[in-house]
Order: C-alpha cells, then structure tokens, then sequence
C-alpha cells in the first residue's frame, strides 16, 4: 500500500470528484480549480474588490441575490 501525501485537505472521494471534473473539461486538476475559483469570485464580487478589477472593457452583470 502506498502513502498520499497531500499539502491540502481533500477527501478520496473530493480528489475523485475533482479528477472526474477536469477528465470531462480536458482541463489539468490545476486549470479546473483556477477556472472554478475565478467563476466563484466573479459570481460573489462581479465588480471587484480593493485587490481585483475587472478587466478593462469587462460587460459587468449583475444579478439579485437571494439569501
């Protein structure tokens, strides 16, 4: 039996989920998780924080949020 060592806390079964994911994207693990935590920002702040704008030229939509 071999070790994992990982440098992050995952499940098997979140590390399965994430390979399954990026299999059907064509995408690396890395790509996926860049491309889901960017999709995720821009969702909770579509116009930006003090760190990050928006792309010159970006078309900014904004939705109701229900919470």
């Amino acid at each position: 039996m071999s070790k994992i060592i990982r440098t992050f806390t995952a499940t098997s079964q979140d590390l399965e989920m994430l390979q399954a994911v990026s299999r059907y994207h064509g995408f690396s693990k890395s790509a996926t998780i860049t491309s889901l935590i960017k999709k995720e920002f821009w969702r909770v702040f579509p116009r930006g924080n003090r760190a990050v704008r928006p792309d010159r030229g970006a078309r900014i939509v904004e939705r109701d949020h229900e919470r």
